[in-house]
């Protein structure tokens, strides 16, 4: 299982963006799914996480970001309003997938990573 972010990029305080993720692979499920960031010289966080109908957001974002999912293409989305500059940081994909592989019946469970996509807000 392979995830792809997309849509990273400059933008000054105060705008908006939107991220991408595209999960590809011989998955047949997924169990949730999921954006980091990881900032200069700071640990990895949750941004914000999809688990079957429920959706859970870092707290200190009050409200300006959104996820979403598309359930027909699987593309995992982070709408981003009122971009600030601590929003600053590299942007990760990630979830768990259930699949197989190739001539083996055995359902397998993963939790792959995207390479990230960078996020920059500067004025």
């Amino acid at each position: 299982v392979h995830l792809v972010e997309s849509g990273g990029g400059l933008v000054q305080p105060g705008e908006t963006l939107s991220l991408s993720c595209a999960p590809s692979g011989n998955f047949h499920s997924i169990r949730w799914m999921a954006w980091y960031r990881q900032a200069p010289g700071k640990q990895r966080e949750l941004v914000a996480k999809i688990d079957g109908d429920k959706t859970q957001y870092l707290d200190s974002l009050k409200g300006r970001f959104t996820i979403s999912q598309n359930m027909f293409t699987n593309i995992l989305y982070l709408q981003m309003n009122n971009l600030a500059s601590e929003d600053t940081a590299v942007y990760y994909c990630s979830g768990g997938f259930y699949y197989r592989n190739d001539g083996d019946p055995t359902t397998r469970y993963a939790e792959p990573w995207g390479q990230g996509t960078l996020v920059t807000v500067s004025s």
